[in-house]
């Protein structure tokens, strides 16, 4: 079974082919069309200049995908888009084109809730060579708790079964990786600023690393930065597993108010960009192994454009082995962190194989609807 993956909901142009086969998924090829350079200059996403962005690489990205692959449209059993949530806009170009192509090829479609996709993203692409998973154990086993942290996102889900969603825990106000790009506006670093926290952070760990094994008995200007920078870890010791970042991005911009020589000292930059990082990485672990405690998962699932930061892979991985006995922590390969299509290529799957009256999906290229606040 070979399905056709569409992803638009923001500000990445996306394309995949995923082949299912004896129930396991294989990315054929993941193709990806960001618009950083666009948005850059705005500081964050610009709805209508996303969907532009889409109108005018969506089709020579399919053409290429499918040249590259020397796939036909016979070829292909199944059609799977991102129906929501996101921005409409942007939304609309994909969910079309989508209906448009099931249409022209009579081929089911699929509609995915975005983060489904990032769950999804856990069963295709595993990197065998981590060390925080697990090769030897193929199946991914249920119940399944799942960390989801993104730009737009941060929440933990439990899975009793395949497609079976229960919200346990949400941001009550900015998600992790809003926080993130803000409060790298506030350090005048750019965007997206994940990335470029995330890097100065380590920068700062590197430093520090490297003072502390050529001076060992002497204290070294510049490693006890993060001390002083001290933020706060929000809802951490809340009784629920919810979470808030809105507090904590204040926080980091009182403290370039009242020190505002950290905008002109690279040692302080990076010292708070390493602070920053970890509250936010104390609160997500915290959160989720509190939450692992309560509901017994026998695999924990990281994804979302966050799961890309090294550190937060690294530790949530070293926090489950240690503290939570007996389950399995699958983090996707990094590639598939962020926004791609084959997440929903495989979400489709899924989708489409359990659901039993599969004659909805053929009537999709004329009811499929796009949804900005679609519900998980």
């Amino acid at each position: 079974m070979l399905i056709l993956g569409i992803e638009t909901s923001c500000d990445e142009t996306a394309v995949a082919l995923v082949e299912a086969k004896n129930s396991k998924l294989r990315v054929v090829k993941n193709l990806v069309s960001s618009q950083v350079k666009t948005h850059s200059p705005f500081g964050g996403v610009v709805p209508n200049l996303a969907a532009r962005e889409h109108i005018k690489n969506l089709i020579p990205l399919l053409e290429k995908l499918l040249n590259d692959t020397k796939t036909r449209s016979e070829d292909i059993s199944l059609i799977a888009a991102t129906q929501g949530p996101g921005l409409i806009p942007a939304l609309l170009i994909g969910a079309n084109a989508a209906k448009a192509l099931a249409y022209a090829w009579k081929k089911p479609l699929v509609g995915i809730h975005h983060i489904e996709g990032h769950i999804y993203a856990n069963f295709v692409g595993v990197n065998p060579k981590s060390k925080i998973q697990n090769p030897k154990q193929a199946e991914t086993k249920f119940p399944i708790l799942a960390l989801i942290v993104s730009g737009g996102h941060t929440q933990l889900i439990f899975m009793k079964k395949h497609l079976d969603y229960k919200i346990i825990g949400e941001t009550l106000d900015d998600a992790a990786g809003e926080a993130f790009d803000k409060v790298a506006k506030i350090l005048g670093l750019g965007y997206p600023g994940g990335p470029i926290i995330s890097e100065l952070a380590e920068k700062y760990l590197k430093t520090s690393r490297k003072a502390r094994l050529s001076t060992p008995d002497k204290q070294v200007v510049g490693i006890s930065q993060s001390r002083i920078f001290k933020l706060p870890r929000p809802m951490i010791n809340s009784k629920n597993l919810n979470f808030s970042f809105s507090g904590l991005k204040t926080a980091a911009l009182y403290t370039v108010r009242d020190n505002p020589e950290i905008l002109k000292n690279k040692k302080h930059l990076q010292a708070l960009c390493r602070e920053f990082q970890q509250a936010v990485i104390d609160v997500l672990i915290s959160k989720t192994i509190q939450a692992a405690k309560k509901y017994k998962p026998k695999t924990i699932l990281l994804g979302g454009g966050v799961s890309a930061n090294q550190e937060l892979r690294k530790q949530l991985g070293e926090a489950i082995k240690t503290k939570i006995q007996n389950t399995r922590c699958q983090i996707p390969d990094t590639k598939y962190s962020l926004d791609n299509a084959a997440m929903i290529g495989a979400a489709g799957y899924f989708r489409y194989t359990l659901t039993r009256n599969k004659k909805t999906f053929y009537d999709n290229w004329k009811n499929l609807e796009a949804d900005a606040s679609l519900k998980l």
